[in-house]
């Protein structure tokens, strides 16, 4: 029996989205002991900003990387390590005493964190046919927004009941037993179930291209740079804005409290988590990735629009409508790498994965600071104002993303193509 057919792909689906579920968790669950470090480490604000955007940093910067890596050794390694890695970084990060620790703690999470996505992908692409893989991404993202939740009141009740190093010091202690668990359900329990199953060895692969080559060939292709526009278009509004400027902008706009203006953050975060599931299972069933993908930009292009159209003040019954609907279409974000799928050789999977996934995350770290600066320029003046003209950056990167999906040219042949890489942990 092949992989692709047995039940054990279900073990493998569920550990995996477990792991991916604490990783994605550790991503702002230091946003939520700000204080508690400033005061025990005697640090500024501008220290807790560098400290909170590092892991974010690393992490996009290596997205290409671990594309190449992954294509070419197997993702089965890079899995295990980045959980491992992550699990590491968050017990360094719960037993630092100095700053530069810290520091270095966040840096090994964000190493360990840049493996995942890539990786799991990957991992899901060998285990699941073309078809049942475009129903089961939107799945996957979901999970990672559930990550995110978890990361507020959840985590949030664990810290104030054992202390917040104790409460990292368990997720970091959970995350390597994760790592040691799929270690055995990947590595060793495959074996035993799929030994017999035929393999490509490498000998009678083909030869592999240069990392050079390959990379030039990748960047030079119109279908990798429309994945990359598009899903540039569709993560940075949703991250870069409600992730950073929306409880200021609900605050110094609408006058409400901090409390209030952090639930537009949950109805948008809420709305992700049906949006994902939903577009895929739509897309699965039109058996078409573009044109549900077109449809969303096009939506989330209007939303921004009307902040436009409103000069920055839609009534609020709007508002809570926009961010459910903008968060709802950041739930389609998926179906960037269900279009790699289809679109792109496994072997090559990697790295335009990680290319794409560089645009998204690319675009979340340009927006809050291009916001800020407009923002800071009309400070002394009318904030009002300011918010008005800021929105004219979300609206711009959403005009982006409409050309990239349009850009993609979809060939349903193309997900024939199933070649599967040869990873160290698979011989």
């Amino acid at each position: 029996m092949e992989k692709q057919d047995s039940r054990f792909r279900w073990v493998i689906f569920t550990t995996v989205m477990f792991t991916y579920l604490f990783m994605a968790s550790q991503r702002t669950a230091p946003g939520l002991i700000t204080e508690q470090v400033m005061r025990d480490f005697h640090v500024t604000a501008s220290t807790i900003g560098l400290l909170t955007s590092i892991q974010f940093f690393v992490y996009t910067g290596l997205q290409i990387p671990m594309g190449i890596l992954v294509d070419r050794f197997g993702p089965n390694f890079f899995l295990i390590s980045g959980a491992m890695l992550t699990g590491l970084g968050t017990i360094i990060y719960s037993i630092s005493t100095y700053e530069f620790i810290l520091f270095f703690a966040r840096v090994l999470t964000g190493i360990g964190d840049a493996t995942i996505w890539v990786s799991m992908i990957l991992i899901l692409s060998q285990w699941f046919k073309a078809k049942e893989f475009v129903r089961l991404i939107g799945v996957v993202g979901m999970t990672g927004n559930l990550g995110f939740l978890l990361a507020t009141v959840p985590f949030s009740a664990w810290i104030a009941y054992l202390g917040w190093r104790e409460a990292f010091f368990s997720v970091g202690l959970l995350l390597c037993f994760c790592g040691i668990l799929l270690y055995f359900l990947l590595v060793k329990k495959t074996k035993q179930l799929f030994s017999n199953e035929q393999v490509v060895l490498i000998k009678n692969e083909q030869q592999r291209e240069k990392t050079l080559i390959l990379l030039k060939r990748i960047v030079s292709n119109r279908q990798a740079w429309a994945l990359f526009l598009c899903h540039f278009g569709v993560v940075g509004g949703y991250i870069g804005f409600i992730g950073s400027w929306a409880v200021p902008f609900g605050m110094n706009v609408y006058g409400l409290t901090r409390s209030d203006a952090s639930q537009l953050v949950m109805v948008g975060l809420i709305a992700s988590l049906i949006g994902a599931p939903s577009l895929s299972w739509i897309s699965s069933r039109l058996e078409t990735i573009k044109r549900p993908y077109v449809f969303v930009h096009f939506i989330m292009l209007l939303c921004w629009s009307i902040f436009l159209l409103f000069k920055g003040n839609p009534p609020f019954s709007w508002l809570i409508i926009l961010f459910f609907i903008i968060g709802f279409c950041y739930g389609a974000n998926s179906l960037t790498f269900a279009a790699v799928r289809q679109f792109f050789s496994i072997k090559e999977a990697g790295l335009v994965s990680g290319f794409a996934n560089t645009g998204g995350f690319l675009s979340a770290v340009l927006l809050p600071g291009i916001f800020g600066n407009v923002l800071d320029y009309f400070q002394s003046a009318n904030i009002v104002e300011g918010y008005y003209y800021g929105f004219i950056i979300p609206t711009i990167f959403s005009m982006i993303g409409l050309i990239g999906v349009i850009m993609i040219t979809e060939r349903k042949s193309a997900g024939a193509k199933e070649i599967k890489p040869i990873s160290p942990f698979d011989r």
